[in-house]
């Protein structure tokens, strides 16, 4: 009997509607509080603003290979959305919910220097991008044709001041790095030069190869095998200081330009994404940079892994506009 009571006094008490709301919402209230660990969800895309090949996306699917070992109960989705210098793709990072789900790897052109170029951008990398962390950092190379004659950046100097006008040069577009590097070239070597812009980089190295230029600013990474293979010439390296990678080759600075075209890639993510997302992702992102294996796979592509808090590359975001500023201004260079 006291057992058929009890069980008719619970049965009771569950029909109570203030009992048994109270009881229902207590584990709510306590999940709300407990410790973040909502990231990442389920799916999460990394978005890459420029095509398969390039290097955001070689480095967007290391990462991604490393998230997917860390977690492999989420699915990591790399998504190359390419097209006007990297806006498209960096717009769809921007307006993504800021829930984690996306996320994006992207370089100093769409999240910097594109604020200078475009008169009307669809976003401000200011703030509608989250900066997460710096991952690489990756040399240009000023290359020339043999038959230029040339053995440094000093003799091209002088060709350049004798004979404005004469030599042209390859980019990988028209505002892209390269092309903003060599006219800082110009100016700095106070002489004039033809830009001859091309799709990417390997479009720009066949011109040098075959003499239709007679130089370029390119990723180092694309034209180390030809000047091993004697068909180009490698002058000096953009970065601030020698590549681990390239260390017989000086640096523009060290050369006698004070020119610095530093070919970084970045994490990012969305606006308002939430600051305990961006510390997780950042702490992942900075073990998997730290790990062999991504250095081995790095080190293949000329590339030094960084790893930086994310003031230090908004930071660089900012120093970039800095840098590229009066360049820009004294070229005349104007997209839109």
């Amino acid at each position: 009997m006291k057992r058929f009571a009890l069980a008719l006094l619970l049965v009771a008490a569950s029909a109570i509607p203030g009992l048994a709301q109270s009881q229902s919402t207590e584990p709510a209230a306590q999940s709300t509080s407990a410790p973040f660990s909502s990231w990442p969800p389920k799916t999460v895309h990394i978005i890459v603003p420029f095509a398969a090949g390039s290097t955001p996306d070689a480095v967007a699917r290391i990462i991604g290979d490393g998230l997917r070992k860390k977690y492999p109960d989420a699915t990591f989705v790399v998504e190359d959305r390419p097209g006007a210098s990297g806006n498209i793709g960096t717009d769809a990072i921007a307006k993504a919910a800021p829930d984690g789900s996306t996320i994006g790897v992207s370089i100093g052109g769409p999240l910097a220097i594109n604020t200078l170029l475009f008169s009307n951008l669809s976003y401000d990398p200011r703030k509608d991008i989250t900066p997460i962390t710096q991952l690489v950092t990756q040399p240009s190379a000023l290359v020339v044709n043999p038959n230029m004659k040339i053995d440094n950046v000093e003799d091209l100097i002088k060709l350049l001041k004798i004979n404005p006008g004469k030599y042209s040069y390859a980019s990988i577009g028209n505002g892209s790095l390269s092309h903003l590097a060599m006219e800082a070239i110009a100016e700095k070597a106070k002489g004039k030069m033809v830009h001859v812009p091309y799709p990417g980089s390997p479009e720009a190295m066949l011109a040098v190869l075959r003499g239709d230029v007679q130089m370029g600013m390119l990723p180092a990474a694309s034209v180390v095998p030809q000047v091993k293979a004697g068909k180009l010439k490698l002058l000096a390296v953009s970065t601030a200081k020698r590549s681990p990678y390239l260390p017989d080759v000086p640096t523009l600075k060290e050369s006698g330009l004070d020119v610095e075209a530093d070919a970084w890639v970045g994490l990012i993510g969305p606006g308002g994404l939430p600051k305990e997302s961006v510390e997780r992702i950042n702490k992942d992102t900075a073990e998997m940079l730290n790990s062999p294996a991504v250095r081995d796979k790095l080190a293949a592509q000329l590339m030094e892994p960084v790893g930086s808090t994310p003031d230090e590359l908004r930071a660089r975001m900012n120093g970039e506009i800095d840098r590229w500023a009066p360049v820009i201004k004294a070229a005349d260079v104007k997209l839109n």
